[in-house]
């Protein structure tokens, strides 16, 4: 396998707010270019308009009492305000969006409930609304640009014993490095782009890959093309001590192992998301993290070296919506498969602990509050 440093790709993932305003599409271009000028092949990932995930949630709620339409005209609204506010027409492509939403809404009137695969087809039209735009603007800006649908790229591995509900919005994805892709995508645009968030089942059913979905997406696509980088983009300059919103003297930490970034992400740093960690970390690739709005800033750099090793407390992080679950009794004591038994329950109902502790009669476990599978 050839190093990470000798590939000619560099995946850029851009959130909901770097996608959002003209002043930022600004940048993302200029982005692309400079990568460009490295002699780079660019990819960029990147999610729904900001906002737009929670219309479509409320889409969904709406839609079972029958009352859908105005929330249909917002999302509508903000699509077409952007595509004119960045000088490009409304596509029909978008027009189809637009028009597979209202069915997929009138359905659901009709029908009464909201199935994990519909949730799954209305929560994903969020990405791919957006990158019709961002690929008409960036086309529109000389780019040879070329438009991939996330879905034929990404595909969701079968899991044993995970729900139906996890399957369909917090799926996983084989990440290997792949050279029929790698083949299959140097032969079109200058730049790809993408969406993030989404993916495909074996039988070619949308699906999602649940909170934090399109950093996910950004490096699942990074280790398939064995990429040089993955750049994070997003509204802070980086990794930083703490939350500079609540701790103004908070420093920005320039360089981090993938351990460190993990833990970070893992302790309820919002910049990265933990899952987004695993596919770079085990195939080398560099990750750096920027801010969309000042792009001249260095932010930080995550590598296998990147952290001095230092002994000195990294950062501090907070989690909200944190659930204890304390179990008492005499009968675990020395019990074989104490623990199996009451993991098994957490897992059954699709929930995962995010810490624990044991001693000789009792057990504790925190997990976060239960949120939508398909928010990001």
């Amino acid at each position: 396998m050839t190093n990470p440093t000798d590939s000619h790709w560099v995946v850029l993932k851009f959130g909901g707010t770097s996608v959002s305003s003209v002043s930022n599409w600004k940048n993302v271009a200029a982005v692309v270019r400079a990568r460009l000028d490295e002699g780079l092949r660019p990819v960029v990932v990147h999610s729904a308009l900001s906002g737009i995930t929670d219309r479509l949630e409320q889409l969904l709620a709406k839609a079972l009492a029958g009352d859908w339409e105005p929330v249909m005209e917002q999302i509508e609204r903000r699509h077409c305000d952007l595509s004119r506010d960045l000088g490009i027409p409304i596509s029909p492509e978008l027009e189809h969006h637009f028009a597979e939403l209202r069915k997929m809404a009138s359905g659901i009137h009709l029908i009464g409930e909201v199935s994990d695969r519909l949730r799954a087809r209305v929560m994903s039209t969020g990405e791919l609304m957006a990158t019709r735009i961002g690929a008409a603007y960036l086309a529109s800006e000389g780019l040879d640009v070329q438009w991939l649908d996330a879905r034929t790229l990404l595909h969701a591995e079968e899991r044993a014993g995970a729900t139906a509900r996890a399957n369909y919005l917090s799926a996983t994805c084989n990440f290997e490095p792949d050279p029929a892709l790698q083949q299959r995508l140097a032969q079109a645009g200058s730049v790809l782009l993408t969406q993030g968030f989404i993916a495909s089942d074996s039988k070619g059913e949308t699906v999602l890959l649940g909170r934090g979905g399109s950093d996910t997406s950004g490096s699942y696509i990074a280790a398939k093309l064995h990429a040089r980088r993955l750049e994070i983009w997003t509204d802070v300059p980086g990794m930083f001590t703490a939350n500079p919103r609540q701790v103004p003297n908070a420093r920005l930490l320039k360089s981090l192992d993938y351990d460190e970034a993990q833990e970070i992400a893992s302790s309820g740093a919002k910049v990265l998301h933990p899952r987004c960690i695993l596919p770079v970390k085990q195939y080398s690739i560099a990750l750096t993290v920027h801010d969309t709005q000042r792009p001249d800033l260095s932010g930080t750099v995550v590598t296998a070296t990147g952290g001095d090793g230092g002994a000195r407390v990294k950062a501090v992080c907070t989690k909200k919506g944190i659930t204890l679950i304390s179990m008492d009794t005499l009968g675990m004591w020395h019990q074989v498969g104490f623990l199996a038994d009451a993991f098994a329950v957490f897992k059954d109902h699709g929930l995962s602990v995010d810490l624990g502790s044991t001693r000789a009669l009792s057990r504790r476990w925190c997990r976060r509050s239960a949120s939508c599978a398909a928010s990001k």
